[in-house]
């Protein structure tokens, strides 16, 4: 099969050999995937997957690696012991993990992310394996590239699940990127009121308000917590905010923190690969509660999957360009960049 293969640092499109469906799997013909910022964070910072103690990820100079997580397929095979609820032609995806070993066995103590690890190829590619306890058949009208995105937008249903918004207070998303949308989308589907949405980029505000953001401002020109204040005002409200980071810029998290009102909450989407500082006596000082990680959930990611299927969510506004494989390294280029849409989808077979 082709694929988008990464080795020693450099990507390159070439033909490798089609993966083999162990026991308990399924073999898909990616139909769409897109690209994430996580990929470019596994290229650029190895040392969190030379030695990854969890085993999830994996980054080996001496290895291939494809990667993509994201994706819809085509059953086209089966390994062996699999059941016939998921025949050949069903339009198939999963969350991106696959299980060590060849005994068909699971052990959720020996996960593979897919697109980051020797053992578990990703999407950039022809084709793709995935466990077939983790997929879900997707059927109806829904766009393959919609399909495609769930996972992104899981992670804003998993941290707007968590933060479990009440009613008068302002929920803040700061970045308007793919992540920042799906928060967004999280809230709106809950009915939260107000939104506001913090980006520099005017295209990026403006698909914030079409996901549901009531305020799009730029943080160029407004202070954050003046946006907050004056969402109060506008509202009749007296509550601290709510805020998801989804940007992941060093240092951001502090600069939150430190103009944080007393009761803030602070919900980081975004990660930061290289580390960064935070003040504990500061946050302690204002406050502030605040989640890193941590999702999203199964209920996150099969229930976004839910949405889009039904049609109670379209992530399609976020989608800006559609490519092929040879377009894989520049896109994941401009991603490094901040530049292009929130999200590029790639078609691997055409």
């Amino acid at each position: 099969m082709r694929a988008v293969v990464l080795r020693r640092g450099e990507l390159e499109v070439r033909e490798i050999p089609d993966p083999v469906p162990g026991p308990g799997e399924l073999l898909l013909r990616t139909t769409s995937t897109a690209i994430c910022a996580s990929d470019v964070h596994f290229m650029d910072h190895p040392e969190m997957a030379v030695d990854d103690p969890t085993g999830r990820s994996l980054y080996d100079v001496d290895r291939d690696i494809v990667l993509g997580h994201e994706f819809v397929g085509e059953v086209v095979g089966h390994g062996p012991g699999c059941g016939d609820q998921l025949p050949v032609g069903s339009r198939v995806t999963s969350m991106p993990v696959r299980f060590a070993g060849d005994s068909g066995e699971v052990d959720f103590n020996a996960v593979r992310i897919i697109g980051q690890h020797p053992e578990a190829q990703g999407s950039f590619a022809e084709l793709v394996v995935v466990p077939e306890m983790m997929a879900k058949q997707a059927p109806g009208d829904a766009s393959s590239d919609a399909i495609a995105v769930v996972d992104a937008f899981a992670v804003g249903e998993f941290y707007v699940r968590s933060a479990n918004v009440q009613p008068g207070e302002v929920a803040i998303v700061v970045g308007a990127g793919a992540i920042g949308l799906s928060a967004v989308a999280a809230l709106a589907a809950r009915g939260v009121e107000p939104i506001v949405a913090m980006d520099f980029k005017e295209d990026r505000r403006e698909l914030a308000r079409q996901f549901g953001a009531h305020v799009a401002a730029d943080p160029a020109e407004r202070d954050l917590y003046e946006v907050w204040e004056q969402a109060l005002v506008d509202h009749g409200l007296l509550s601290a905010p709510v805020i998801f980071e989804c940007v992941g810029a060093h240092g951001l998290v502090q600069q939150l923190v430190e103009g944080a009102p007393m009761g803030t909450r602070l919900y980081v989407a975004g990660g930061w690969y290289s580390g960064d500082q935070l003040d504990i006596t500061t946050a302690t000082r204002q406050g502030v509660t605040i989640q890193f990680g941590g999702g999203p959930q199964p209920e996150d990611w099969y229930g976004t999957l839910d949405a889009v299927v039904e049609g109670r969510l379209d992530p399609l506004p976020s989608v800006g360009e559609v490519i092929g494989l040879e377009g894989v390294a520049d896109a994941l280029d401009r991603v490094r960049r901040s530049e292009g849409p929130p999200r590029i989808v790639v078609h691997p077979n055409g």
